[in-house]
């Protein structure tokens, strides 16, 4: 299995609910075992100012991987989020279980 996980920074304040929404739409996409986006609760007391969104999705290999991000709605997701964003970090990895 592959986890997905993205961080996500607004540019400004007023286009976080934008954001939100641009990233909800991912969960359409039918490529994926499981999805989520949540926003980041800021608990952590080392990096308070951390990433104002979370995106975790799950793949069971890299052929649905590539779908996922292939699919339209993952270009219109982008068109919407990319220019309100203010940093973007990914990583993936493979995972056992």
């Amino acid at each position: 299995m592959i986890r997905h996980i993205v961080f996500f920074n607004a540019k400004d304040p007023k286009d976080i609910e934008t954001i939100f929404q641009g990233l909800s739409t991912l969960s359409e996409i039918p490529h994926c075992d499981a999805f989520e986006v949540g926003r980041n609760m800021r608990t952590d007391r080392i990096s308070e100012e951390g990433p104002d969104f979370v995106v975790y999705a799950e793949f069971a290999d890299q052929e649905q991987l590539d779908a996922y991000k292939a699919h339209p709605i993952y270009a219109e997701s982008i068109r919407i989020v990319r220019p309100l964003r203010d940093m973007r970090i990914a990583a993936d990895f493979l995972s056992d279980s």
